[in-house]
């Protein structure tokens, strides 16, 4: 297995027209139904018809998100640091980690039914992002993500790819896709390979044991409570 810091070097020598050309070539178009937004049904593989299940059969989304993304979402919206994201659940004891335990990431915050707090939908059901300007990268890379160690996977596994890019469920796929856009898409994929990375590295760096009570998260800023606030100011 490759180590953090070459697989950080591979994505940041990644040529944004070589993963345009594969964006390009597998096709995408978002068709605003919703899907990458909700909660899934971990039995369902991804697919589009996860959501027509009820929600109480849902798993509640998880899209990682970086520290600075929840401060800029916190501003967008003079929103809590708990509004927009909540510590990433994998790992943590308890219903919705209420007992404690350590966690490496932040995922965006869910609402009641298990969707991300920012998707709203019309009547006829088309959703839409309500912080659709400042929505992370994942949000902003969806569906694609790139062949490389240590970095994010979107729900669901991948149904395509082509060269590094791999491409997850989605009903926009295989559509056609302008150049000016498959390229745009490609710089915010090579960036949030890169980003990613860096943030694990830190987080490895960083890493120590917290000796508090309670979820901890430890990101690359050091640990935190579950509504952003350092530790380190408690201990001192």
């Amino acid at each position: 297995m490759e180590s953090l810091e070459s697989e950080l070097d591979r994505a940041r020598s990644l040529a944004v027209d070589d993963l345009a050309d594969a964006i390009e070539s597998i096709g995408f178009e978002c068709t605003r139904c919703g899907a990458c937004c909700k909660g899934y049904d971990p039995d369902s593989d991804g697919d589009a018809e996860q959501n027509e299940s009820d929600s109480t059969d849902r798993e509640p989304h998880t899209a990682t998100v970086f520290p600075d993304e929840i401060r800029d979402l916190q501003a967008a919206g003079d929103y809590d640091w708990r509004d927009v994201a909540r510590p990433m659940p994998y790992g943590l004891e308890g219903e919705d980690g209420a007992e404690g335990g350590e966690t490496f990431e932040w995922a965006l915050q869910t609402d009641a039914c298990g969707d991300c707090t920012f998707y709203e939908e019309s009547d006829d059901g088309t959703g839409h992002c309500g912080v659709h300007d400042d929505r992370p990268l994942i949000c902003k890379t969806y569906p694609f993500s790139v062949a490389l160690g240590g970095t994010s996977q979107p729900m669901g596994e991948a149904v395509d790819g082509e060269g590094m890019v791999r491409a997850h469920e989605c009903e926009g796929l295989g559509r056609d896709i302008s150049r000016s856009e498959a390229e745009e898409l490609a710089a915010a994929l090579k960036e949030r390979a890169v980003r990613e990375l860096e943030e694990a590295i830190s987080v490895r760096e960083n890493y120590v044991p917290a000796d508090v009570d309670g979820v901890v998260v430890h990101d690359s800023e050091g640990q935190k409570h579950p509504d952003g606030t350092p530790i380190e100011s408690e201990q001192g």
